[in-house]
């Protein structure tokens, strides 16, 4: 029986040394930082959800500017879009920017709402989130590319549901300045973000 007990104890004792040995053996070094990643499709599926709350946030609340006619407004949510699509995969990107375009329209101008599901996730297209950097030449280029979509897109829909053809001329001081103010806030916090190191955390 002794003997017994003193069997058990030893295995127990050998199992507590093995645990402790393991656990230290994975404590990060001193003066050594974990950073978060992003990774697999529960990430990507996270991070979608931030960058439509903050699309729908961009959109229909801050920067939020009533203009011209067609109960249109000027703001820059697609600045958000600009940097979905620079970071995410290219379908999570896109949906990203349906959802919150859409929502957006649905809450300050539902007559664009289908329209605006449509169009928003073409202006991912230009953009690529395979460069080691958000800002890159092919992104700051796919900035004017993503403006030329969206004023042609906004002008068919205007077509389509007002068959109003003169929209275009009267939109475009406002696609102008909603487009190349996005542009300017992607590739600032873009810059940012770059420094921040936060393309090397999503795999």
């Amino acid at each position: 029986m002794q003997n017994n007990l003193q069997r058990f104890a030893g295995r127990h004792r050998r199992k507590r040394v093995s645990m402790m040995n393991n656990n230290r053996n994975r404590t990060v070094s001193p003066g050594v930082t974990q950073k978060r990643t992003w990774s697999g499709q529960l990430g990507m599926l996270t991070l979608t959800g931030i960058f439509t709350a903050l699309i729908i946030i961009f959109t229909a609340f801050i920067g939020h500017i009533p203009y011209g006619v067609n109960g249109g407004y000027v703001h820059f949510g697609d600045a958000v879009i600009y940097l979905a699509a620079a970071v995410l995969p290219r379908p999570y990107a896109m949906l990203a920017a349906a959802v919150g375009g859409g929502m957006s329209d649905l809450m300050t101008a539902p007559q664009w709402m289908i329209a605006t599901i449509l169009i928003k996730p073409l202006l991912v297209i230009p953009f690529s989130s395979r460069s080691e950097r958000i800002i890159s030449r092919g992104n700051i280029l796919a900035t004017v590319v993503a403006f030329l979509i969206s004023s042609l897109g906004y002008y068919i829909a205007g077509l389509v549901i007002f068959g109003n053809a003169g929209g275009f001329l009267l939109a475009l001081p406002g696609d102008l300045l909603q487009s190349g103010g996005s542009a300017a806030a992607f590739i600032a916090i873009g810059r940012a973000l770059d420094g921040y190191g936060i393309r090397k955390r999503i795999k």
